[in-house]
Order: structure tokens, then C-alpha cells, then sequence
């Protein structure tokens, strides 16, 4: 296989993203700017038509400053090169056994694989590098039976990679890994993918696959929780393609170990890898971490730090003036954000049992802790209690932050007509001219914090 760029130009078609969708990743890219994405490229998909592709949407990551780290798997290769050479495999993707001949075909295989993707990414001016970061171990005696030439992750060299990233190169980690005697050992790419995203703290890990996404009783699941995603393994493991299980069991432990967001998406179409990144709802499957954990219910004691707060939004009148006793009235409808016992963001769910609907209000973040994903984090989660309690559609009333409901949230402007009659006349006696937005969640995708 020889990569090569293609003209983008010349499509016969469009892909999935629009040029209209590039205001949308400016919306992402201060978040993720400077911040290290583990990107697992499959063998299958790198033996496929689409690589070309994926090195050019890699290329975007890498000018907007995103850390892309890349570590591939060559199982594929290896098959192919045991049918070219008659040479019997003991196991083809780093789990089984490896014995002598395999770690040979192995070796071949991801050395050229190596060298393949460094040329495609030296072709559209990326500096690249393969690091020998990777220190391994045999894995040994399993039940008996000696795994012979198969490794596993001990350590990964974090300080080599920091300090190639801080160069602006990509490194390009292949699945083999060496230990301090010298020795190769071959290891499985989804164990060194989540190694080295654990290493460096990385907020994402995307599996690129051969597949599509992962479904449950034949719907598509775009994304789940951390917890979720087990008990989807656990129940119904039929439906985990052979070739996802090891990307799904890497994935729970990532999210398990710090890394925020682990994406599963098909490398065989075109623009997937910039389309679930930089898209709300996404085109493969997402597991996250729980984002949550920060955020609870307001208490008695919180009343005073939501003013505190609020006052900078309140004296800007971007936020209305709430009294001591108008939020103890509503105190059940109030969440905050909580660092260290600091309250640094606080929002309001006020429900309306007669047309099942509620209003996010009084959603604001410190200016010390802005542009982080909390405000987004909060606006999630309102909308998860939203829809655990039933209502159908959320409303917000904005003077000035109509811009994030419509792009973080996914909301749309909307008429008067919509509020419940209490909430129009206040709207109408105010004066400020809100403007109204609303979202369906009988039909839209729940928010997902970045």
C-alpha cells in the first residue's frame, strides 16, 4: 500500500461535513487547542481507499493546534503477508500467542505500515517521527500456555513524546513495544493507544475502525456513558462486533482512568474523523466519562455564592436580579458547579407540569473558569433531568448568550407563542426584548459536554 494525497477539489461527491459546518468547529477549537487527541488507526482501515482521507483530516487536526498523537494496529498486514508467504500465524491482532514466525510477519508488517503513514503525513508538510516509547513486557504464562513473543504495556515513555509534541511532530507509535534487554515484543494497538492517551492525559481517544457504529437491538447508540457502555457489554454482548469488543473494553477502561471522551467511528467513510469531532451529534459511537460529578443541587448554604456569582451578569443585565428568598422559593430548581467547595457555575430548571415543558435560566459560569466546558456541562446535565422527568421541550430567554443555546445546545429561535401564558406575560412586561429559543427533546439529540 502506497499512501497518497488526493485533490479534494475533484470529488466525484460531497462528503459529510458542509463548508457551512466550519463555523461550527470554531466553536470546538479553543477547547481543544494545544490539547492531546490519541487517534488508533486499524490496519483494515489503512489498507482501505480512504487513507488518503484520513491523513488529510488528520492534517486539519494538527493546524488547529490539537496534539494528535497516532498509534496504528497492522493486523490486517499480518494476514495479508501470511497468505503472500505461506507463513501460519499463531494469532493476528497482539492478544493470542506470538510465536517466532508471527513477531516476524509482525515486525514487517507495522515497520512498513510505520513508514506508509509518515509518508503520507510528510506529504502534506507534517513533521512526523516513530519514538521508541513503548517499554513492554512479555505477558507470559496464561493458563498454562506461554503467549511466547507477546507483550503488554509497562511503561510509556511520557517525557520523550511530551517533548516531541512540544515540536510541533506527530509521533506515529506502531504496535510493538521493546524491553530493557532489547527484545520485540509484539502488542496489542488498542492496550498502547489507551497507555499512551492514560500517559499524557490526553481528552480523547478515537478508535478508527473498519466498522460501523455499535448498536443495540438494531439502533444505532451515538453515545453512552461510562456506565452505560459496561452495562451494554455485560447485556448484550452479541451485538459488540468481534472487531469493536477490544475498542468498547479499552474505551470503559479509558474513561475509568481520566480520559473524558473515547470515540468509536468508521475510518471507511469519508470526513468521519473531522465529523465526530467536530460535530454535536456525531456519526460513530461515544462513550464518556461521567462529566457530572461536579454538579449537584443547590442548597441553602449555596444562595449566597449564586448571587455572588451572578452579580458581574446581573450589573451587565445579562442576567435578571434574583433576591435572597426568590431562590430559596426555588431552591429544588438550582444547580451549581463545585470546585474544591467553590461554586463557580450555578444553572435553574424551572419546570411548567401544564404544558411539560421548563426554562433553563440563570445558566452562568465564573470568568475565571470560562471557555473550560462548564457551561456546557451544566446546560447537559439540566437537559438529562429534563428528560428523565418527561418534559418534551426546554425554552431559554436570552439578551446576550443566545449565540451558545444555539450553537452548544442545539436550540433554535423560537415565538412567544411557545412560553406557558404566566411566562409570556412576564417575557412582555419585562421590556428586554429576550430573544425565546427552544428544543425539542422528543426529537433532538441530548447535549453532550465537550
Amino acid at each position: 500500500m502506497m499512501i497518497f494525497i488526493e485533490n479534494r477539489a475533484h470529488r466525484a461527491h460531497m462528503g459529510i461535513m458542509k463548508v457551512s459546518d466550519l463555523r461550527g468547529i470554531l466553536n470546538y477549537v479553543p477547547s481543544y487547542r494545544e490539547k492531546v487527541f490519541v487517534i488508533a488507526l486499524d490496519g483494515a482501515v489503512l489498507a482501505g481507499d480512504n487513507i488518503s482521507n484520513l491523513i488529510l483530516d488528520i492534517g486539519v487536526l494538527w493546524s488547529l493546534r490539537i496534539r494528535t498523537v497516532l498509534v496504528h494496529g497492522a493486523g490486517q498486514q499480518i494476514k495479508d503477508l501470511s497468505a503472500q508467504t505461506a507463513t501460519p500465524i499463531s494469532s493476528y491482532d497482539g492478544i493470542g500467542i506470538t510465536d517466532s514466525g508471527t513477531l516476524s510477519l509482525a515486525l514487517t508488517a507495522a515497520n512498513r505500515l510505520t513508514h506508509e503513514i509518515m509518508e503520507g503525513l510528510t506529504s502534506v508538510d507534517i513533521r512526523c517521527i516513530y519514538p521508541n516509547a513503548i517499554i513492554s513486557h512479555p505477558v507470559g504464562i496464561i493458563d498454562g500456555i506461554d503467549q511466547l513473543n507477546t507483550g503488554k504495556v509497562e511503561r510509556v515513555d511520557e517525557d520523550l513524546l511530551r517533548r516531541v509534541l512540544a515540536e510541533d511532530i506527530v509521533p506515529v507509535i506502531p504496535p510493538l513495544g521493546f524491553d530493557g534487554a532489547g527484545r520485540t515484543f509484539r502488542v496489542n494497538s488498542d492496550a498502547v493507544a489507551l497507555a499512551v492517551a492514560r500517559a499524557l492525559r490526553a481528552v480523547k481517544l478515537i478508535f478508527v475502525t473498519a466498522n460501523d457504529k455499535l448498536t443495540r437491538k438494531g439502533e444505532v447508540i451515538q453515545h453512552m456513558s461510562v456506565d452505560e457502555a459496561e452495562a451494554y457489554q455485560k447485556g448484550c454482548p452479541d451485538e459488540i462486533p468481534p472487531e469493536l469488543r477490544s475498542k468498547v473494553t479499552h474505551g470503559i477502561a479509558a474513561c475509568r482512568e481520566g480520559i473524558d471522551r473515547v470515540h468509536i467511528v468508521n475510518g471507511k467513510i469519508d470526513e468521519a474523523l473531522l465529523s465526530e469531532v467536530f460535530l454535536n451529534e456525531g456519526i460513530g459511537t461515544m462513550i464518556y466519562a461521567n462529566q457530572y460529578q461536579s454538579i449537584r443541587g443547590a442548597m441553602k448554604k449555596d444562595i449566597q455564592s449564586i448571587q455572588n456569582l451572578i452579580k458581574r451578569a446581573v450589573q451587565s443585565q445579562e442576567i435578571l436580579p434574583r433576591t435572597r428568598a426568590m431562590i430559596l422559593q426555588q431552591l429544588n430548581d438550582y444547580y451549581v458547579f463545585e470546585v474544591d467547595r467553590n461554586v463557580l457555575g450555578c444553572v435553574a430548571l424551572h419546570p411548567d407540569a401544564d404544558s411539560r415543558s421548563a426554562e433553563i435560566a440563570c445558566l452562568y459560569v465564573s470568568p475565571t473558569h470560562e471557555n473550560q466546558g462548564i457551561g456546557r456541562r451544566l446546560l447537559a446535565y439540566v437537559e438529562k433531568v429534563a428528560r428523565e422527568n418527561e418534559i418534551a421541550t426546554l425554552f431559554a430567554l436570552s439578551t446576550q448568550t443566545f449565540a451558545f443555546f444555539e450553537q452548544k445546545g442545539g436550540f433554535s429561535p423560537a415565538s412567544p407563542d411557545i412560553l406557558p401564558p404566566k411566562r409570556r406575560d412576564q417575557w412582555e412586561k419585562s421590556g428586554r426584548n429576550s430573544r425565546i429559543l427552544l428544543k425539542d427533546l422528543r426529537s433532538q439529540p441530548a447535549t453532550i459536554p465537550v
